[in-house]
């Protein structure tokens, strides 16, 4: 079997798969996993853009609030409601998995696409469906309910649009379903031969922890979402105590599947991060075992907890104590990451180019999210901070502070091999720094402002807040130039961007093995598996300006068990 010698790829695929086949509709019905990723990260960022312009509005608001009437109280609600739905449902949750992932999962493994690639075609359009049912709630009438959707207020009370957008988060919900699925029997099935467990990327690791979740929460929230689309037509009971139902049942029902949804946000996003760092530091990544099994921790941990969202909500105290425990637990596996992540800067040649700024954006960023996290799992505290702003920082640490953070830095790491094309490291170190100080302008002075009882989700305040809501509007302008820019350097880099080496960073994986962008089949022949984290391997070449990997160092370096 012929086999691959990467000093002999060309910086540029003749037939790419890009260039493959060309028209709309050879896009439209692709089978190839590369094009499918691009359709989804192009569909989430749109997303992204919508939910970033709703929380802008909202944050304006609150600038002066009661001043000007440009915005009702009404539209206030369905505007923050926007903004968490499709950040979650529509950003957040496919971001990595189902856009980076689709992308970069079958290359980084050797494969030549996933295992079931019609299915990946019909998961992305049930997205696109999903999509579009939850543009339909907001032409009958929108939705107020919050994210969570809230019973008794989403059964009885809430804008006429709250059954489309449920409709659409159940289709979301097979699309999430079948993508998963995908992936574990890819990563099952489709390893080359060489690439066991523990050869295996630490990405892929995070991916498939992350499909566990996928394909055993998920159908509880269809469950879920179904029961409030039949409790809100026809009114039978389910959670309405006076006909004896149970309003808490529903918060039982929702958050045993959002908190694992949690670490389907998150999860990905450590395993980009732990690339990031292993291949801009070019030192061999610190702890990989216990970096693999903690994301197979957490995928456990993550099923446990759901009831640390409803200490206020009634439920016995015994439970109350058992969920903090349990909340508690959740730190070690991710403090064992943090920790390694660490010691593998520690000493590591670092490159600070803008996907390793993003990449200790989100160490520090993550951190803060963590140890935040620590007042709402203690009993007593919680009672104080529930339902208040400092919920509201913590939220945003951990969700985009971490898992949109980790997914832009993802974005900008194997944006050479997704575009063939170089973006600029000086714009977008700016940006960076520009979306890092934007962040924690606008939501550490969330964490004073709900210390000091500031209710969330409120259209009015007392004046006592007003300084506070200035300065993390202020922030949320710094972040929105930051995207802008970014917006802006990435686009232009599909036009005039240099091109873009096999290997621009020096990683040692298999998706750095094959021409930027890549081929159609992804390898012209079948890789040779060595040690995804021995960068003693890894060369600059002068000719191809970029890195190129001596092979035969590389197995013999795996094949000694060097690292692991």
């Amino acid at each position: 079997m012929t086999t691959l010698d990467s000093r002999q790829i060309p910086t540029s695929a003749p037939d790419n798969y890009l260039t493959h086949t060309r028209g709309l509709l050879s896009w439209l019905l692709t089978l190839d996993h590369k094009r499918i990723g691009v359709m989804y990260m192009t569909a989430v960022l749109t997303s992204f853009f919508v939910g970033g312009v709703m929380a802008l509005l909202v944050r304006t608001k609150l600038l002066f609030p009661g001043a000007v009437e440009w915005m009702s109280a009404d539209d206030y609600n369905k505007a923050f409601t926007l903004h968490g739905a499709v950040m979650v449902f529509l950003v957040i949750i496919p971001s990595v998995p189902a856009a980076l992932g689709n992308f970069i999962l079958p290359i980084m493994l050797g494969a030549k696409d996933v295992a079931f690639p019609r299915l990946n075609l019909f998961s992305f359009y049930l997205w696109v469906l999903g999509a579009i049912c939850a543009v339909w709630s907001l032409l009958v009438g929108g939705f107020d309910t919050g994210w969570t959707f809230y019973t008794p207020y989403s059964t009885q009370f809430a804008a006429g649009g709250v059954i489309p957008v449920l409709i659409g988060v159940f289709i979301l919900g097979f699309s999430s379903i079948f993508t998963g699925l995908n992936f574990i029997v890819t990563i099952h099935k489709l390893r080359p031969p060489g690439m066991t467990w523990f050869r295996m990327p630490l990405f892929l690791w995070a991916v498939y922890a992350t499909a566990v979740i996928q394909v055993l929460a998920t159908p509880v929230l269809g469950i879920t979402v179904a029961l409030l689309v039949i409790e809100r037509a026809f009114n039978i009971g389910i959670f309405d105590p006076s006909m004896g139902g149970d309003p808490v049942l529903f918060q039982h029902f929702f958050w045993f599947y959002s908190h694992p949804a949690v670490y389907i946000m998150v999860l990905p996003g450590m395993g980009i991060i732990s690339e990031i760092i292993a291949v801009h530091s070019h030192r061999h990544i610190f702890g990989f075992r216990f970096i693999a099994f903690s994301s197979i921790a957490i995928a456990i941990f993550s099923f446990l907890v759901w009831g640390h969202h409803m200490f206020t909500s009634g439920q016995s105290p015994m439970m109350n104590v058992l969920f903090s425990a349990i909340t508690f637990s959740v730190a070690i596996p991710s403090a064992v990451k943090v920790f390694n992540w660490l010691a593998t800067l520690y000493k590591g040649s670092i490159a600070f180019n803008t996907p390793m700024l993003y990449g200790l954006a989100f160490i520090f960023l993550f951190t803060i999210g963590g140890l935040t996290g620590i007042p709402l799992a203690v009993l007593s505290t919680d009672i104080h901070l529930h339902d208040t702003y400092y919920v509201v920082a913590h939220f945003h640490y951990v969700m985009m502070g971490s898992a949109l953070i980790a997914m832009i830095g993802g974005l900008h790491h194997w944006w050479p091999k997704m575009t063939g094309r170089m973006f600029s490291d000086f714009w977008g170190k700016i940006a960076c720094g520009l979306v890092f100080v934007g962040f924690n302008v606008c939501f550490f002075t969330q964490f004073m402002l709900g210390s000091q009882g500031m209710p969330r989700r409120y259209y009015m305040y007392q004046p006592e807040f007003k300084m506070y809501h200035h300065i993390s509007t202020g922030g949320s302008y710094i972040m929105a130039i930051g995207f802008i820019i970014t917006a802006i350097y990435l686009i232009h880099s599909l036009f005039a961007g240099k091109k873009a080496p096999a290997n621009p960073w020096g990683g040692a994986s298999l998706e750095w093995q094959c021409s930027s962008p890549p081929p159609h089949d992804n390898f012209a022949v079948t890789p040779r598996v060595g040690d995804c984290y021995d960068f003693s391997a890894v060369r600059w070449d002068e000719e191809q300006e970029g890195y190129v990997i001596d092979t035969e160092a590389h197995i013999a370096a795996a094949s000694n068990g060097k690292g692991h």
